[in-house]
């Protein structure tokens, strides 16, 4: 349902509980490549890369502001979840390495 049909709150919980559902199957597809990242780099120091994450943030900075979400409150969260995702991947690289 289009947010902008919706005529009672049941609808609109309904809505984001759909949506949040899609949002988590993202989110672990995303983990899926931290895991591909940390079989594919050859050095645990590799896996924290600054520049990368900046670029990441940036580019969910870009696409905020062109679907008319907030820039700052996207750049928050996703310094948030690239943080998340270095420190699972920190993990998985320990755990494949041993």
């Amino acid at each position: 349902m289009d947010p902008e049909r919706c005529e009672t709150m049941a609808e609109v919980r309904a809505g984001v509980d759909a949506l949040d559902e899609q949002i988590v199957t993202l989110l672990g597809t995303r983990m899926r490549f931290m895991d591909a990242a940390a079989r594919i780099k050859p050095e645990r120091k590799l896996v924290r890369d600054e520049v990368r994450k900046a670029a990441v943030i940036d580019h969910a900075r870009q696409v905020a502001a062109r679907v008319g979400f907030p820039p700052e409150v996207i750049a928050d969260l996703y310094d948030r979840l690239v943080e998340a995702s270095i420190a699972y991947e920190f993990d998985r690289f320990d755990a494949i390495r041993g």
